[in-house]
Parts: C-alpha cells; sequence; structure tokens
C-alpha cells in the first residue's frame, strides 16, 4: 500500500472560516450560528470593519451607534449588535475579542486557544477599513485608541476555565482610560455628523458613553463570578457528543406515571 494516499488522514486538520462583519453579524448569521451551535470543532475569524465594506460602506448591525454610512445618512440610530456576547451564551463556544494593533500577544493567545479548544470558536478582530475616514498608516493606532477608550474591549470566553471553577470570561484590557470622543472623532464617519447635526452627535456621543461603561460593567461582573467546577459543557468534536452539564449527586428524573392504552 502507498503509505503517502493517506497522509492528509494522518495529520490533524484544523478548519478556519474567514468572513466579514456584514456576514457575520447580518446577511449570514443564521448560518454563523447554526454552525456555532452544531459544537463541532470549527473556528471563526470575523475581520469586523462595522461596515459592508466590499459593498460601497452601508450599514450593518456591527456599525456602532452614531456612526454614518450608507442607509445612516444622519447616523445609525441603534447601537453595535453583541456578537460576542450572543456566542457566549450557549456556554460551549470559545470567544474572544482582539486588535493586534493594541495588544499583539492576547491576539496570538487567542488564535492558539481558539485552535486548541476542541470545540466551535469564534474570534472577533478589529480591522480599520477606509471607510472610517482615517489615515490608514496610523490604523494601529486607532485600534489602541479604541481599547484605550473602552469602544474596543480585548476579552477570551475560554469554557474549559469552567471545569477548574473559573470564570471562563478573561479581560485583557483596562477600563477605559480616554474619553470616547477621542476615539470617535478622530474618524471621519463619526466626526462628520458634528458639522451636519451637531445635536444629534452630541446625543449619540452621550448615549454611546453610557453604553460603553455599561458594557463594560458588565463584563467585568462575568470575569468576576464564581463558577462550580464541572459545570461546564464544553463541546467535543470527534464524532461524540458535547459533555452534559452534572447533576446534583442523588439525582433522579420524576417521570409522570403513564395509564396503560387500550388497544381495543
Amino acid at each position: 500500500m502507498d503509505l503517502t494516499s493517506l497522509a492528509d488522514s494522518l495529520v490533524r486538520k484544523n478548519v478556519w472560516i474567514i468572513g466579514g462583519d456584514g456576514w457575520a453579524y447580518d446577511i449570514g448569521y443564521g448560518g454563523l450560528d447554526h454552525v456555532l451551535a452544531t459544537g463541532k470543532n470549527v473556528n471563526v475569524v470575523v475581520l469586523d470593519t462595522e461596515v459592508y465594506s466590499n459593498t460601497g460602506g452601508q450599514a450593518s448591525k456591527a456599525t456602532g451607534l452614531g456612526a454614518v454610512a450608507k442607509f445612516a445618512a444622519g447616523g445609525k440610530p441603534t447601537p453595535k449588535k453583541e456578537l460576542g456576547l450572543l456566542a457566549m451564551s450557549y456556554g460551549y463556544v470559545y470567544v474572544a475579542q482582539i486588535a493586534s494593533g493594541a495588544n499583539e500577544n492576547q491576539a496570538i493567545k487567542a488564535l492558539q486557544e481558539a485552535e486548541s479548544y476542541d470545540g466551535p470558536s469564534l474570534i472577533i478582530a478589529y480591522s480599520q477599513c477606509i471607510a472610517h475616514g482615517i489615515d490608514m498608516a496610523k490604523g494601529m493606532e486607532q485600534q489602541q485608541l479604541a481599547v484605550d477608550s473602552g469602544y474596543w474591549p480585548l476579552y477570551r470566553f475560554d469554557p474549559r476555565r469552567i471545569d477548574s471553577g473559573k470564570p471562563p470570561l478573561q479581560l485583557d484590557s483596562k477600563a477605559p482610560v480616554v474619553p470616547l470622543k477621542d476615539y470617535l472623532y478622530n474618524e471621519n464617519r463619526y466626526r462628520v455628523l458634528t458639522h451636519i447635526n451637531a445635536d444629534a452627535a452630541a446625543k449619540f456621543l452621550k448615549l454611546a458613553s453610557e453604553g460603553v461603561k455599561t458594557r463594560w460593567k458588565k463584563l467585568e461582573h462575568m470575569a468576576g463570578e464564581a463558577v462550580p467546577s464541572g459545570d461546564g459543557a464544553p463541546a467535543g468534536d470527534g464524532g461524540g457528543e458535547a459533555r452534559k452539564p452534572k447533576m446534583p449527586p442523588g439525582f433522579k428524573p420524576k417521570m409522570p406515571p403513564v395509564k396503560p392504552s387500550s388497544t381495543e
């Protein structure tokens, strides 16, 4: 037998799906959600530009509150969809939010952990875009501002930590240290509204700033929650089922009485 024909079967395969935010947050979200829900060992990377970059800059569910884009000329009136939190709600999906320009080591670590996790993973990566209206040569600096202002918190949600009684969520960035406007108004997509409608811009800034504080408190609370050891159910691949949550000692499900049915 020619063993070279079997070489591909002897090597561990890593499946990676890479897409943009228009697909992941919007038109393809149903498919993405289905893939994550299966519990299969597949890795997903979302390059998040917060706008439909390839089709002309239309607003999507990833677009931030108050950002100006096509179909949102007066500023997007609703907040950005929390894709990471939605994925965390399954409890068995590895989730990370990264920005290589702000913390390269955290980004690398998240990718390594996602690859090693025997279950679905989702990496949301900050991706600057010409539609943001910035000097693209300073994109990495803008990523740092996004993190420092709390606009883009860095975190890793690893279900494996539950087995040792640790919270699955780890915050990799600090609480906001610069005003949100220092980040927002460094980009034309937010700054332009101050010239078009200053009152609306001020309102959006206030709401967005409050949203940043609320989200940070929520993430901070999640990262500090005590978790009973062994209660997690991270998914496994290899053709097997995801591990079931452990039941209390002596637990026996009560079955309702069944009346015999007549066959006549």
